[in-house]
């Protein structure tokens, strides 16, 4: 049996299928009530036979008022029990386990979406264009209730029949930015910093698993640096995975960067000089995080070839492969490796020639390929990017 193919135990007691995840893309799929409608459930139910054990969705939301893209699903108490068992029906129909990923925008809410949205600190993105407003530094008693969203929110997706939940550490939302120095300049109990500075995420962590009990896995996607002179460095993010293993977490997701420093989307001199002999963007980072943990590890950016993602997982660097731009692509993929009928994925750089473009429309290129399946079509490889921003329109790039 190739090891990709056997099946991994979790710390909770519940087996993973196999060593393949579909990593988190953003759908933007949710109804004007913003809940999960059948556009979704036919995209996760295409992937529930793609071969992946593990399906990890795009953002779902904890706040109506904090989104981070027009159409993101949101769990509030209360509401849309039956849209999201429907959801986690879909999607598990094909022996995978689906976990949604339950985040907060923080500043990165656009201001199409929030005039002002929060962050721990009233620190502005350094993007251009204007598309974020200036936030606001939140008050310790929303801090406080924030950390209750995530949590029934977490209780809601279990009773709705999901098999697990991630916490989205990464890419520059909120938690992110309680991590990182330059975008968390407090100096009480929530910053100041390292230990408090994490604080957020782990009492995130713990409401969580007050919430759903012992038994059902929770998983921690974390930045291995935000790779910003200044900012939430790999020191401090291994003293947080030692922190997150002491919690009792299941699954730790390996990534980097943020929207001000996209390294997660494979761009920039990092992950160039980085990937020369092999091709997962973060698995030196995974190496050492193996050396200090046993927790079970996903490393997820730049796999491609059946070869590359046996060796990782063989080399014992990691446990899971994350797999994002080659499921939207190509559905069946994790199967298709799995059954020795596939050697590498078809994915490759999109690129307009104007650099500045490059980024937003690759990312609406492959959303584009999902919204595709949502509709009960296969993905179109063949499509321009200038044709998606036209179908797509503006909003779909900056939301």
């Amino acid at each position: 049996m190739s090891l990709l193919a056997q099946p991994l135990p979790l710390p909770c007691g519940v087996n993973l299928p196999n060593r393949i995840a579909k990593s988190a893309m953003s759908e933007d799929l949710g109804d004007k009530d913003h809940l999960p409608d059948e556009r979704l459930c036919r995209v996760y139910a295409r992937w529930a036979q793609s071969g992946a054990g593990l399906l990890m969705t795009g953002n779902v939301m904890v706040d109506e008022t904090a989104l981070g893209e027009p159409h993101n699903v949101v769990i509030v108490p209360g509401k849309g029990h039956d849209a999201l068992a429907a959801w986690a029906e879909a999607a598990q129909s094909g022996g995978a386990a689906c976990w949604p990923q339950v985040n907060h925008p923080g500043r990165q809410s656009p201001r199409t979406l929030s005039r002002q949205p929060v962050a721990p600190s009233a620190v502005e993105l350094d993007l251009p264009g204007k598309v974020f407003a200036p936030p606001r530094a939140l008050e310790a008693s929303e801090i406080v209730d924030i950390v209750g969203r995530f949590a029934r929110a977490a209780g809601a997706c279990k009773a709705a029949g999901f098999q697990g939940v991630q916490i989205h550490g990464a890419h520059g939302y909120l938690v992110s930015q309680f991590l990182s120095p330059l975008s968390n300049l407090r100096d009480d109990e929530w910053g100041g910093d390292d230990t408090r500075r994490r604080r957020f995420l782990l009492e995130v962590v713990r409401a969580m698993r007050a919430e759903v009990g012992p038994g059902f896995p929770v998983g921690v996607k974390l930045n291995s640096a935000d790779f910003q002179r200044g900012g939430f460095t790999e020191d401090a993010s291994m003293e947080v995975v030692s922190a997150l293993e002491a919690e009792g977490i299941d699954l730790l997701e390996i990534s980097g960067g943020t929207y001000e420093k996209p390294v997660m989307a494979g761009r920039g001199a990092e992950v160039r000089a980085s990937t020369v002999a092999r091709e997962a963007y973060f698995l030196d980072y995974a190496r050492k995080v193996r050396a200090r943990t046993r927790l079970p590890l996903m490393l997820t950016g730049g796999f491609r070839t059946r070869a590359g993602m046996e060796a990782a997982v063989a080399g014992g660097a990691i446990d899971v492969v994350g797999l994002a731009r080659p499921m939207a692509l190509e559905p069946d993929f994790p199967a298709r490796v799995l059954r020795g009928e596939a050697d590498d994925s078809q994915v490759e750089p999109r690129r307009t020639g104007v650099g500045v473009l490059d980024g937003l429309l690759e990312v609406a290129w492959y959303s584009y390929q999902i919204k595709r399946m949502g509709r009960g079509l296969d993905p179109d490889p063949g499509v321009w990017p200038w044709t998606v921003l036209a179908k797509l329109g503006w909003e779909s790039l900056v939301g």
